[in-house]
């Protein structure tokens, strides 16, 4: 008798081990890729923020103690004209009213930074979850969206350390720009004089915002099933026109 062959069982492929919160952190700096991929697995981005507003609170510290909320106002009154000039023609008490005002809200916004960051994320989020969908026709939620943006907003860590480093070597608080804090694009060199809209577009190419931008990009092609370079691309679209959005914004200031 003939002794049919024996087929090898097929050798079962071993399943990628989940990724711990601490090695999806540290894995976005390193090896991105696999982070973004155990999104599909869970979309958790707890981890992160809590990271994030941790460092931003403590450039918010530095920024108290070295410049002060009083001196962030000062130099906002003085970079718009029109700022200016309208304070000029305020009553003193309504110029102290007015710079009590300014004063607290930066003080709520830097130390309330942790949720701001939620509800921008969010908006971003919505954004790009409904561009990606439509245009490209992405195989995502919005929750993972948002932990897709939550990680990659972790390159503004490194961003935090510097201006918190930056602060405490020595800064002029006159000249500080609440709005461009850190020296990772061209317009922080620059003559605080320039026209606001080439500084605006100056700011374009910044270190940390394109660091981001490219993990974006990874996060969607990995989760959503897109081709990478399409993904960076829509991402830095979206970037762009917000971007020149508010270069046109502060031009009209």
């Amino acid at each position: 008798m003939t002794t049919a062959p024996v087929v090898p069982a097929p050798t079962p492929t071993p399943e990628t081990a989940p990724l711990s919160q601490a090695e999806r952190i540290i894995d976005t700096f390193i090896a991105p890729s696999k982070t973004f991929t155990d999104l599909r697995r869970s979309a958790s981005w707890w981890a992160p923020w809590i990271l994030i507003s941790i460092f931003s609170l403590i450039f918010s510290y530095a920024v108290s103690r070295q410049v002060t909320f009083e001196q962030i106002v000062k130099n906002e009154i003085a970079r718009s004209q029109k700022a200016s000039e309208n304070f000029e023609k305020a009553t003193p008490d309504q110029q102290a009213q007015q710079t009590k005002i300014m004063k607290y809200s930066y003080v709520g916004a830097f130390y309330g930074s942790p949720f701001l960051l939620l509800l921008i994320y969010a908006i971003v989020a919505a954004v790009l979850f409904a561009t990606f969908k439509v245009a490209a026709g992405a195989d995502i939620t919005f929750g993972k969206t948002y932990a897709i943006i939550m990680y990659a907003g972790l390159p503004g860590i490194v961003g935090a350390v510097l201006g918190t480093i930056a602060m405490f070597a020595g800064i002029n608080p006159e000249g500080f720009n609440v709005n461009n804090p850190v020296g990772t694009n061209p317009a922080y060199y620059m003559d605080p004089e320039t026209s606001k809209f080439v500084l605006g577009l100056a700011s374009i190419p910044d270190v940390i915002s394109i660091w981001s931008i490219v993990l974006m990009g990874i996060g969607f092609s990995c989760v959503g099933k897109v081709k990478r370079s399409t993904a960076i691309t829509i991402v830095a679209v979206w970037y762009l026109v917000y971007k020149l959005a508010a270069a046109g914004l502060a031009a009209g200031r």
